[in-house]
């Protein structure tokens, strides 16, 4: 009896560490397990079309674990991030809300051996704290936007300054050069300036549009840091009478080159758009595989950055070609 009760408790064990080896096998099923913290794809058709080429490419089928959350806040994504590093995942992704206040976070993905790469935005840290960023250069894009002004030679620059979210490398990158350039020369005044806030939002431009309308302050260039922010402001000047684009009384100008907004500038009713390339994650994927490869990503910069080449569309050269091929959505 003893014997059978002794074969039967060792066929038990044998069974027992059977089924947690094929537990094991179960979790350890070759996947990649990635964390991915972005913005809330509400905000703009630009972050709409950066969570779907996300979502596209970190898929099961592409050898992806991927846990995705939306978090607008710097709150809501060093939570995320720390939540992460708990989970134990290999790769955080993250396209941050605000420049700064994540070296700690970054310092415990690292010292847990967790392998973090920036897109669409930077953040100022030391740049050993995460491996690589793909972006793209927001004050370049600032830059250009600045020097398609300059090049209208207007004998007077009244701008309605419509910024985004207060903080985030878009927002800092789209702004300093405007206003560098208008404190430097005496022809560039900011009339007002306002946020459409966490959300970019199109009805807080709207209300920052209307305030300038109603104060009877004059304007005669709307520079507004996203494409809804952008059509918020074109509302209020449509309902006060104002004129717009290229043969009207305000120079319209935007940021992110949706398709909707492209196509406002070939119908002459916007002046210029900043284009910004949504599309980081072929990148993104190209450097998790080199990486799991035992590889070193190559072509970065001192800042362990890959950038994005973007450029600015005029309204009297833009081409249905160039919305066909750069317009988002």
């Amino acid at each position: 009896m003893r014997k059978l009760f002794a074969l039967l408790l060792a066929l038990a064990m044998i069974l027992a560490l059977a089924a947690c080896g094929n537990t094991e096998a179960a979790k350890d099923d070759g996947l990649i397990k990635v964390g991915i913290i972005n913005l809330d794809p509400s905000e703009s058709g630009y972050r709409q079309a950066n969570v779907k080429n996300l979502q596209d490419t970190f898929t099961k089928e592409n050898g992806y674990d991927a846990t995705f959350v939306t978090a607008p806040t710097a709150d809501k994504q060093l939570e995320a991030a720390r939540g992460f590093i708990t989970a134990g995942v290999k790769y955080i992704l993250v396209s941050a809300a605000e420049t700064t206040g994540w070296d700690e976070v970054l310092k415990e993905a690292k010292e847990a051996g967790i392998t973090v790469l920036l897109f669409d935005r930077m953040i100022e840290c030391d740049p050993s704290l995460y491996t690589a960023a793909v972006v793209s250069d927001m004050r370049k894009e600032g830059e250009t936007a600045v020097a398609w002004l300059e090049s209208l030679n207007l004998p007077e620059y009244k701008i309605l300054h419509i910024q985004g979210q207060l903080g985030s490398a878009a927002q800092i990158g789209r702004s300093d050069p405007l206003t560098e350039k208008c404190a430097a020369d005496p022809n560039w005044t900011i009339v007002r300036e306002g946020t459409g806030g966490d959300s970019w939002s199109a009805d807080e431009a709207k209300k920052i549009a209307q305030a300038a309308i109603d104060a009877g302050e004059e304007f005669n260039i709307v520079y507004a840091e996203n494409d809804g922010m952008a059509q918020g402001v074109v509302e209020a000047l449509d309902a006060a009478g104002i004129t717009h684009g290229v043969n009207g009384d305000v120079i319209i100008m935007g940021f992110d080159c949706n398709k909707w907004a492209l196509e406002k500038l070939l119908a002459g009713e916007w002046n210029y758009d900043g284009q910004c390339s949504p599309f980081q994650a072929v990148e993104l994927d190209k450097m998790i595989k080199t990486l799991e490869a035992g590889g070193k990503i190559e072509g970065l910069n001192e800042l362990n950055q890959i950038i994005s080449e973007e450029k600015g569309f005029d309204a009297k050269t833009i081409t249905q070609a160039d919305i066909d091929t750069y317009g988002l959505g």
